[in-house]
């Protein structure tokens, strides 16, 4: 049987706090593909990693 890698899933509630952003925001960023996730029956689950590599990104400018 193969090794998992020691990858640590976050709820989307948690991404919410990390990030200080509402739950809305993190859903829109899976959905948009900017935060990449993984279904666990009803609910989502984002890499921790994902999340540390989201907050570094610069913000892109709109405008």
């Amino acid at each position: 049987m193969a090794e998992l890698p020691d990858v640590r899933f976050l709820t989307v509630a948690e991404v919410a706090d990390l990030m200080r952003v509402s739950k809305m925001t993190v859903y829109r960023l899976v959905h948009a593909g900017e935060l990449p996730a993984v279904r666990f029956g009803r609910s989502y689950r984002v890499p921790e990693s994902a999340v540390a590599e989201a907050v570094q990104r610069p913000v892109s400018d709109v405008g």
